[in-house]
């Protein structure tokens, strides 16, 4: 079965013709990423990016899409409505795309009230064991003949803009353990979707205002290479690939940032997980 993994794929919205009032003002170090900072040159072309990424999936015969989230700059109205259009008829079925929301699509409590992801993305929650489930939806599992999906969120509201870091909780945890020690799991292959890095490039815990840190408890109930965690938040592709105590970490980094666009190819087989990045071009960068 193949699947293919992007992530942060950061749609953005028309800032200039919206007053300061209407942006809030947990929006307003977003204008100065956007403006001085190069926020809006690098994503200023996300739209096109994600129809090539999906265009890609279907010529390279992908089975399921999965989005480990940022699909907005900042959770604008707008910015969830070019998410979904540009997914297109990938983001119809669960059983062809799973998506979970990253710290940008929680960017405000306003978001979260108005359930701006849910109504563009709700129907892609849907679980094969909706018994697991402990905060809400999550985690939700889509299951197939060889793999589980399992979305767990990590993305928060955060106190104060700029603080982006990622919790998942132990009512999470505690439900991903019964997915694990559910025998109808059998031998397949688990991928874990969350937004969050476990580890940055460099196989080190990322920073306290921007890592995962419930990281290390995740890590230790994954071990082996039939485990994956495939996640984003990091603008930068990498693969750690699992040991004998951790699973493989696939970052698929920002899939949509100029200069950087791509996406991960992952095969999974036997239990056996192996993946190839790739650049919108096709060119295979790295085989993991």
């Amino acid at each position: 079965m193949r699947f293919l993994h992007c992530s942060d794929i950061h749609l953005l919205g028309d800032y200039a013709s919206k007053g300061l009032v209407a942006l809030g003002w947990r929006r307003m170090p977003a204008l100065v990423e956007l403006k001085l900072r190069g926020r809006g040159t690098a994503f200023a072309r996300s739209f096109q990016s994600v129809q090539a990424i999906t265009a890609q999936a279907t010529a390279q015969k992908v089975d399921h899409l999965i989005v480990s989230g940022d699909l907005t700059g900042y959770a604008l109205e707008e910015e969830f409505d070019a998410a979904r259009a540009a997914l297109g008829d990938w983001a119809a079925d669960p059983q062809r795309c799973t998506v979970i929301p990253g710290n940008h699509d929680t960017y405000t409590p306003g978001s979260l009230t108005a359930q701006r992801f849910e109504r563009r993305f709700g129907h892609l929650l849907t679980s094969a064991w909706p018994e697991h489930a402990r905060e809400g939806v999550f985690p939700f599992v889509h299951l197939f003949d060889e793999a589980a999906v399992v979305g767990l969120l990590s993305a928060r509201v955060p106190f104060v803009p700029g603080c982006s870091f990622g919790v998942i909780g132990q009512r999470q945890l505690d439900g991903l353990d019964a997915v694990l020690a559910d025998p109808r799991l059998g031998q397949r292959a688990v991928l874990v979707v969350v937004h969050h890095a476990p580890l940055n490039p460099h196989g080190h815990p990322d920073t306290p205002l921007h890592g995962l840190v419930d990281a290390r408890a995740l890590l230790e109930r994954l071990p082996g290479p039939r485990y994956a965690v495939l996640h984003g938040h990091i603008h930068r592709r990498y693969h750690h690939p699992a040991t004998t105590t951790r699973p493989h970490l696939f970052g698929a980094g920002s899939s949509t940032q100029a200069g950087r666009e791509g996406y991960w190819l992952l095969d999974v087989k036997g239990g056996a997980i192996t993946g190839e990045m790739r650049p919108l071009s096709g060119h295979v960068e790295q085989r993991a």
